[in-house]
């Protein structure tokens, strides 16, 4: 079992950056793909970006390329999104989660989540 806890979300004018990042517990970090899910109010929940347990393979969504990276650190349990030149429709609760297998967009295969982050993007 993994924990997972987000941080670096707030309040960012458009344009700006935001890094946010995911804390795992456990020892078993490098088991686990991991992907960032984002909802905002009224929509359905989508997949942001996802990594392989070696980072080796990512995803991204059509609507972050180019301006979104992810990224973890296995030594230091930590998962990372770089968020540049935001926009105000990037505004949405963040959420990191992990699953038992291979890399994927879809957010039902996921096993562990984190509580969430707010990002609000004014324009």
């Amino acid at each position: 079992q993994v924990q997972l806890v987000e941080s670096g979300g707030g309040l960012v004018q458009a344009g700006g950056s935001l890094r946010l990042s995911c804390a795992a517990s456990g020892r078993t970090f490098n088991s686990y793909a991991m992907g960032w899910f984002r909802q905002a109010p009224g929509k359905e929940r989508e997949c942001v970006a996802a990594i392989s347990w070696s980072g080796s393979t990512t995803y991204y969504a059509d609507f972050v390329k180019a301006r979104f990276t992810i990224s973890r650190d296995n030594a230091k349990n930590t998962l990372y999104l770089q968020m540049n030149s935001l926009k105000s429709e990037d505004t949405a609760v963040y959420s990191c989660a992990a699953r038992v297998g291979g890399i994927s967009w879809n957010y039902t295969v996921y096993d562990y989540w984190g509580q969430g982050t707010q990002v609000t993007v004014s324009s």
